[in-house]
């Protein structure tokens, strides 16, 4: 099946994104963005962050940057991230953004990859498991020879290598001066063929691949999601994500089409508090950012003491049967739905409202599929949640829910331009402006994705309905083949059991096998409360997973998703895992995503061991 719309044609001023900014700055003392310096909140105007970018984009050049140069960012999401990214397009070099949690190792492979000539690195603060930024940067800069010159944003200059961003604007400001009609001259320059960005894959299954994204991607996107009405003109949009993450990317392209207001979190810790301050009316965020408020929820709820706590519970458990409906197309429970409205649900809604700042009239989910019964959660309490689809390869939004008419399960129609077709293995294939360019240096990678005419292979399967909304089943690479020849979407599986508060993550193995595991790991503080509830005070993580009472839990909980699943696609056996998945530790991706190849070779004794021996394994 085949769906497209109509192609977004773009304005003059839309060829690249500085010549949107330009366009954005023609009301000067607008407000464009607010974020948080020295303990206040400071609103910032588009003639501001023009003139930051002028005069940045022309100390890029007096230090040497050459048109077409990659230039890193190896920095947490803020305001000045944004005018960095900016100022290297106005240089007319490209940016490669790093996300700010990666490794040394990963550091040094992207730089050495893209032949990144500088660095921005924002501080050196350090974080809970790795050192800070400019440490880890430092660590691998002799393995590095092709980096020039490092900038920072905060902190001394240590060595000829390094300048300040005070400095490099100080250069620039005086270049700026002594020719400001070069910086116009340089927009007009940049075509939409013109590589903007190289952003890497999240290397799930290999190393990281380049995805060169020209100005001419960015700018459909821009169009693209404006068009759809996401965000408005008058919105406040909280801004957390990663600029090394293409969902990240589109909402700073969105914000150069629209002149919405955007609000920098001061970082994800501290995302709730800055919600409450700000008080946004947008908040785009990846599904793992909606479990773990669903889970405090339910978790909380579920804790009070006497008749509270047993309401909570009841109306959960009211609320599994409403979702069970919703998903079948029957009419869910009407008399004790509306009771668990009245008695439980209101005051989520209203305390919700209170964490959110009171505010917020939509959300906006990508990156990951988004569980349906986390949607209809907050469907349920009145909030709308659009979700997306769209790949690194695809400039990220490619398929969107029109807040008008969201269809809970899918990821709505494509964007006006992109053309899809489902292939006859069940494959998504896609064609349209927002499709890269190609990898990086790596032109076979390339073929084997990317066809002559134009369709990129997403490797997602999926199907399309009469409306041309499109529902992702899985990853083609994940489908599982049992022995008995019956195909399983782990995803799927994997969702539902993360639904649960008690579960942080799970991956779902089983090709070739006669029947499906898991290794699933635990949330530690839902974990204690639940056995300091039955008396145990556990001392280490490690310790508290092999508590009987806690593989009673999570047993429990297997039941319940197996009770939904056909007997083939069941799990049989599981392991707890000593310790919970992170980046550090090498099965989680920048984006949060598990690793599955590397998780099935790290833990392959455990999984070996979950069909050799009967019982549980740990």
């Amino acid at each position: 099946m085949r769906a497209e719309t109509q192609l977004a044609t773009p304005s003059a001023s839309a060829r690249n994104l500085v010549a949107l900014l330009l366009e954005r700055a023609q009301s000067p003392t607008k407000v464009a963005a607010s974020w948080k310096t020295g303990g206040r909140w400071e609103d910032v105007t588009w003639g501001r962050i023009l003139e930051d970018v002028q005069v940045l984009s022309a100390g890029l050049i007096a230090q040497g940057v050459k048109p077409g140069e990659r230039v890193a960012v190896f920095a947490d999401t803020s305001l000045q991230y944004v005018v960095c990214d900016l100022a290297i397009s106005a240089a007319q070099a490209i940016t490669v953004p790093i996300y700010a949690s990666n490794t040394p190792d990963e550091v040094r492979y992207i730089l050495n990859h893209s032949g990144a000539s500088l660095v921005f690195v924002d501080h050196d603060a350090q974080t809970p498991k790795q050192p800070g930024r400019a440490t880890r940067l430092r660590q691998k800069l002799a393995a590095c020879p092709g980096v020039r010159q490092v900038v920072l944003f905060e902190g001394p200059a240590m060595g000829d290598a390094e300048l300040t961003l005070a400095d490099l604007m100080a250069r620039g400001r005086e270049a700026h001066a002594a020719r400001p009609e070069s910086f116009d001259e340089r927009v007009r320059a940049m075509g939409p063929e013109d590589v903007c960005s190289i952003l890497y894959t999240s290397g799930t299954t290999g190393d990281p691949k380049g995805v060169l994204l020209t100005h001419g991607n960015w700018s459909y996107e821009a169009l693209g999601v404006k068009s759809r009405s996401l965000m408005l003109p008058g919105d406040a949009v909280m801004m957390f994500l990663p600029l090394a993450h293409s969902f990240g990317q589109v909402v700073k392209a969105a914000w150069l089409a629209m002149g919405f207001r955007m609000v920098f979190a001061e970082s994800t810790d501290k995302l709730m508090e800055n919600l409450m301050e700000t008080r946004p009316s947008i908040l785009p965020a990846v599904p793992r950012v909606f479990e773990k408020v669903f889970s405090k929820v339910v978790a909380d709820g579920s804790a009070e003491p006497g008749v509270k706590g047993r309401l909570v519970r009841w109306a959960f458990a009211l609320f599994d049967e409403y979702v069970e409906a919703r998903n079948q197309g029957r009419a869910p429970p009407q008399v004790g739905m509306a009771l668990a409205r009245k008695l439980v649900f209101s005051k989520v809604r209203a305390k919700l409202d209170t964490k959110l700042g009171g505010n917020m009239r939509l959300f906006i989910s990508g990156g990951a599929p988004l569980s349906k019964k986390i949607a209809w959660f907050f469907d349920l309490l009145g909030y709308t949640v659009v979700e997306g689809y769209g790949l690194t390869e695809t400039s990220a939004a490619t398929f969107v829910n029109p807040p008008e008419k969201v269809k809970i399960g899918t990821v709505g129609p494509p964007l006006p331009g992109t053309e899809v077709k489902i292939a006859q293995d069940g494959e998504i294939l896609i064609r349209g402006p927002g499709v890269m360019k190609g990898y990086y240096q790596s032109p076979e990678a390339t073929a084997e994705v990317l066809e002559a005419d134009g369709w990129f292979h997403s490797g997602d399967i999926g199907e399309v309905d009469a409306d041309s909304y499109l529902r992702i089943t899985d990853r083609k690479k994940d489908i599982i083949v049992t022995s008995g020849g019956k195909n399983v979407a782990p995803q799927n599986i994997e969702n539902s059991l993360k639904t649960f508060p008690l579960i942080s993550q799970a991956v779902v193995h089983g090709d070739q096998r006669k029947y499906l595991v898991a290794l699933i790991t635990v949330a530690e503080e839902p974990a204690r409360k639940l056995l300091a509830g039955k008396g145990v005070v556990p001392g280490s993580y490690e310790e508290l997973c092999r508590r009987p009472e806690l593989q009673a839990a999570v047993q429990e909980i297997v039941d319940k998703v197996n009770a939904e699943l056909p007997s083939y696609s069941t799990l049989k056996r599981f392991a707890v895992m000593k310790a919970d998945f992170s980046q550090e530790s090498g099965e989680l991706t920048p984006s949060l995503k598990v690793k599955r190849k590397h998780v099935s070779q790290k833990f392959k004794a455990v999984l070996d061991g979950l069909y050799e021996h009967d019982g549980q394994a740990n």
